[in-house]
């Protein structure tokens, strides 16, 4: 491993109470001099996730939105801050396909606030060398793969296909422009689907496990047989961090966990972890409450990424194998039933309703 440079000292987290951005707070916050979270704490967004933090003279947590420029700037000067770490997006597909408007506001418009800020900040301050701009995306701004098609690569062609994708390629191409047109120190970072503590229930390792424990039906789209590549969170959070502290500005990584895994696949281990781990279960066996709804619109079939670049260039690789990650994960919410009870609102309640129709 490379010797990590000093950076990110002072640090603002963009949806840092949300379920990527609270782990990569918990792992980075004993290292900053600075952590701010700035956060609107919309439904997936949870300030109790970082109630523990609130006490720690280091931490602060800001309500409010990646869109508002004046109060992005103001944190900017106010903290001094040198690294900006952008995790905060609409993010889940089917509620892009719903209501597509907010994906295109917070994804594309915030994310050139902030970009707009931090030029700015960076400028008065006289363009420092160490400071950075790391923006969050994900893979699937590449489409689909085919069965046999090779995994996404860095220099894969973007070719989104939901709302949600197109906001954040889009949301990429900004970052890009503002390296390559203004000497911005940007950095991104493409990751796979992420799973482990804190995700919010509409996402599909929750949703399953939560309708477990309630003996609801387990809702999965099509044939089950879409593929993704899983990566554990706190796999997530480490690569982040040493992309921060070695990677060279401009540069793009892709993140994945090297475990491609059919959905069904998901759903079954879930239900078969939970009839082991918890055997007081309104249904048994749990897969009884397997229930296939009609697919998502445009639904890709399959993730896969390549990772041999950030293997290689910064000596990351994923640590967590799927089946003790997943385990860890359905253990997780077993015990963390006061986190995620409150979430189960009436609003939760209408859009699942309206989602999945069982």
């Amino acid at each position: 491993m490379k010797t990590m440079a000093k950076r990110g000292q002072r640090i603002l987290v963009t949806g840092g109470a949300g379920f990527i951005g609270s782990n990569f707070v918990r792992h980075w916050c004993d290292r900053a001099d600075e952590m701010v979270v700035l956060d609107a704490l919309t439904y997936a967004g949870n300030r109790a996730t970082l109630s523990d933090l609130e006490a720690r003279e280091e931490f602060s947590l800001v309500e409010g939105d990646i869109g508002d420029a004046a109060l992005v700037a103001q944190i900017l000067e106010q903290n001094r801050i040198d690294t900006l770490v952008h995790f905060a997006a609409e993010s889940h597909v089917d509620r892009s396909i719903l209501g597509p408007a907010a994906f295109v506001q917070t994804n594309v418009v915030g994310t050139f606030t902030l970009l707009e800020a931090f030029r700015k900040h960076w400028d008065t301050a006289g363009k420092p060398d160490d400071f950075r701009f790391l923006h969050v995306s994900t893979d699937e701004v590449f489409g689909s793969l085919g069965p046999e098609d090779p995994a996404f690569s860095e220099t894969t062609p973007y070719a989104p296909n939901s709302p949600y994708s197109a906001s954040k390629a889009g949301s990429d191409h900004l970052v890009r422009a503002y390296f390559h047109t203004y000497g911005l120190p940007t950095l991104i970072t493409n990751c796979s689907n992420n799973y482990g503590p804190y995700q919010f229930p509409e996402k599909l390792i929750p949703l399953m496990c939560v309708n477990i424990l309630l003996g609801k039906p387990l809702p999965v789209y099509g044939d089950g047989q879409n593929i993704r590549d899983w990566l554990h969170v706190e796999d997530h959070c480490e690569a982040i961090a040493i992309v921060l502290q070695q990677a060279t500005p401009g540069e793009t990584y892709n993140i994945g966990g090297n475990n491609q895994v059919k959905n069904i696949e998901i759903v079954e281990s879930l239900c078969d972890l939970m009839d082991q781990l918890a055997p007081e279960l309104p249904t048994q066996p749990a897969r009884d409450l397997i229930t296939f709804v009609t697919d998502r619109p445009g639904h890709d079939r399959r993730y896969a990424m390549n990772i041999s670049k950030i293997q290689r260039d910064l000596d990351w690789q994923p640590k967590y194998d799927f089946a003790t990650g997943l385990k860890q994960t359905v253990q997780w919410y077993l015990t963390h039933r006061d986190w995620w009870q409150p979430l189960l609102s009436e609003e939760y309640q209408t859009y699942y309703r309206n989602l999945y129709s069982v």
